[in-house]
C-alpha cells in the first residue's frame, strides 16, 4: 500500500470543470476497493465448502447441488460483461451500488429459504457479484493519478484470490459450528456493508461526466445467452461428456451466437462490446494468453491441488489429508502469494505489466513441473503450492493491468469484464478437459498417477503457450492518441 498513500483519488481524465462531489486520499479509495472485491471473491468461492452439507441436508446429487455454483457462474461472467460497459457509460460507482444490492438481496433469499430451489434462486440473483472486480479496477483508473494505478489495481485483485482461499476456510468453520444459512448471513451484512462504503466514502463521478449514449439492449441479451450457453455447455460436459448432443448444441449455438453478436455489433454505433479493441495487439493478445492460461495452470492447478492432497493413496496419487487439513495448506500458500501483489504492480508500474506477467507465466511452468515430478511427496507438494500461489499473484495481477494498459480510461470496465469472462470460459473449458482426462485413466485402467501426469503435461504445454504470446505483447501503454483513435465514440 506504501505506493497508493500520498495522493488525493482525483480522475486525471475527468473532463475540464468536472469534479468530483468530494475527494479521499489514495489509500482510502484503495482499501474500499479492496474490501468490496472481497465479497465478491467470497460469493465465488463460499459454494465449494458448502456443497457436501447441501447434499447431505437435501438428500439430492452432486450435478443437482452444483446448480448452486453453476447459476452463479452464468450470472457472473454475463454481469462481468454486460455492467462493466454499463460502467463505462453511466458511472461506475452506481452501477456498484445495484450490483451490491443484488448481491446482497441473493444472500437473503438463500438465507431465508429452506429449499434447494431457493438456494440456487438466491445465487442466480447474488452473480451479479461478476462485474464488482472490472468495475472496482475502472473506479481505481478513474480517481487514482496514473502512477498509482498498476498498484492499486494488483492489490484490488490480488485480493479476490487470497479472499477465495479464506473463504473456503470462513464457510467451512460457519457450516461446522453453526448452519450452512449463516454463510449467507454473513455475505449478506457484508455486502450492505460495502454498499455503503461505495456510497458514503468513495469519490463519485458527476452526473455530467456520465454519458447518454443508449443502451444496446439486443447486445446486451445476445452476449449474455451466448455466454450463458457456453458455460452451461462447458460445465454439463464433465457429467454428459463432450459428445452428448447437449453439450454440442449449447457450446455450438453460443458460438453461433457470439459470431452474430460480432456482425451485429462491428454495425451499430453504440454497441455493448466494443469489439473494434480487439484490433489493436496488445488487447488482443492479452485476451488470447488470458484464454490460454486459464485453461491451463490458472484453472486446472486450482482443481487438482484439493484432489491430490485429499485423495486417499489407494486413488493411486493422492495424501489423504482431510478437506480441513489440505485447506489450510492452500489458505497459507495463498497468502504468501498475496504478499507478492504489491511486487507485481510495482513491477508493471515500473517496467510495464508485461514483465510481471512473463514472470507469473514462468513460475506456473515451475509448480507444474513440481507437480509432475513430486506430486507423491507432500513436502514437494507445499513447495508447489507456495510456487503457483506467487504465480497466480503476479498472473492474476498482471492481466487487469494488461488490458489497463491497452485501452482508454473510459473503457476499462468494459475491458477488463471482457477479460474477466474469457478468463471464466478459459477455465471452465481447461478443468473440464483435464477432469476427462483423469476420469479416462482411471475407467480405462490406467495408472492414476500416469493421468495426473498427462494433465500435467497440457497444463505445462499451455504455460509455455501463454509465455511465448506474451512475448508478443508490445511493451508499455498505449498512447493518448492511441487511446482516443479506439475510443467507443467514433
Amino acid at each position: 500500500m506504501s505506493n497508493v498513500n500520498s495522493d488525493v483519488a482525483e480522475a486525471a481524465e475527468t473532463p475540464p470543470g468536472a469534479r468530483y462531489r468530494r475527494t479521499r486520499p489514495a489509500w482510502v479509495v484503495v482499501t474500499v476497493l479492496v474490501l468490496v472485491e472481497i465479497i465478491s471473491a467470497f460469493e465465488t468461492s463460499m459454494m465449494f465448502a458448502a456443497m457436501p452439507t447441501l447434499i447431505a441436508e437435501f438428500e439430492t446429487d452432486a450435478a443437482t447441488a452444483g446448480w448452486a455454483v453453476t447459476s452463479f457462474l452464468l450470472v457472473a461472467a454475463a454481469s462481468a460483461a454486460v455492467c462493466g460497459r454499463l460502467g463505462d457509460l453511466y458511472g461506475r460507482e452506481r452501477v456498484l451500488v445495484v450490483v451490491l444490492a443484488a448481491a446482497a438481496v441473493g444472500s437473503l433469499v438463500s438465507a431465508l429459504g429452506d429449499s434447494l430451489t431457493s438456494i440456487v434462486v438466491g445465487r442466480t440473483i447474488q452473480g451479479a457479484a461478476g462485474a464488482i472486480l472490472p468495475l472496482c479496477i475502472g473506479i481505481a483508473r478513474a480517481h487514482l493519478p496514473a502512477a498509482r494505478v498498476p498498484v492499486a489495481v494488483s492489490l484490488i485483485s490480488g485480493s479476490a484470490v487470497a479472499a477465495g482461499a479464506a473463504s473456503l476456510l470462513v464457510a467451512g468453520a460457519l457450516i461446522d459450528f453453526a448452519s450452512w444459512h449463516l454463510i449467507f448471513v454473513v455475505t449478506a451484512v457484508y455486502a450492505t456493508g460495502a454498499l455503503l462504503l461505495v456510497v458514503f466514502v468513495l469519490p463519485w463521478q458527476p452526473r455530467t461526466v456520465a454519458t447518454r449514449e443508449p443502451i444496446d439492449h439486443l447486445g446486451a441479451v445476445m452476449l449474455s445467452s451466448a455466454v450463458a450457453a457456453i458455460l452451461l455447455g462447458v460445465n454439463k460436459a464433465q457429467s454428459w461428456g463432450w459428445s452428448d448432443v447437449r453439450v454440442l448444441a449449447l457450446v455450438v449455438g453460443g458460438v453461433a451466437a457470439l459470431g452474430l453478436l460480432v456482425v451485429r455489433e462491428l454495425r451499430i454505433p453504440n454497441p455493448i462490446v466494443n469489439l473494434r479493441l480487439f484490433t489493436h495487439r496488445k488487447y488482443a493478445i492479452t485476451m488470447i494468453a488470458t484464454l490460454t492460461i486459464a485453461a491451463g495452470p490458472m484453472g486446472v492447478i486450482t482443481m487438482i491441488v484439493p484432489l491430490v492432497l485429499q485423495t486417499s493413496e489407494a486413488g493411486g496419487f493422492g495424501h489423504g489429508l482431510s478437506p480441513t487439513h489440505a485447506g489450510w495448506i492452500s489458505f497459507l500458500g495463498a497468502m504468501v502469494g498475496f504478499a507478492f501483489t504489491p511486487l507485481s504492480g510495482r513491477i508493471a508500474a515500473a517496467t510495464g505489466a508485461r514483465t510481471a506477467m512473463l514472470l507469473g507465466t514462468a513460475l506456473f511452468a515451475v509448480g507444474t513441473g513440481l507437480l509432475i515430478v513430486g506430486h507423491d511427496s507432500l513436502a514437494v507438494m507445499a513447495l508447489m503450492i507456495v510456487v503457483v500461489s506467487i504465480a497466480t499473484a503476479f498472473a492474476f495481477t498482471a492481466l487487469p493491468n494488461l488490458v489497463v494498459e491497452a485501452v482508454p480510461q473510459r473503457n476499462t470496465s468494459e475491458a477488463t469484464g471482457t477479460n474477466t469472462v474469457v478468463r471464466t470460459v478459459g477455465q471452465g473449458v481447461g478443468t473440464s478437459i483435464a477432469t476427462m482426462m483423469l476420469a479416462h485413466a482411471t475407467l480405462s485402467g490406467t495408472d492414476p498417477a500416469a493421468g495426473l501426469v498427462a494433465v500435467g503435461v497440457l497444463v505445462l504445454t499451455l504455460a509455455v503457450v501463454t509465455f511465448v504470446l506474451v512475448l508478443a505483447i508490445p511493451k508499455g501503454a498505449v498512447s493518448l492518441e492511441r487511446q482516443s483513435a479506439v475510443s467507443l465514440r467514433r
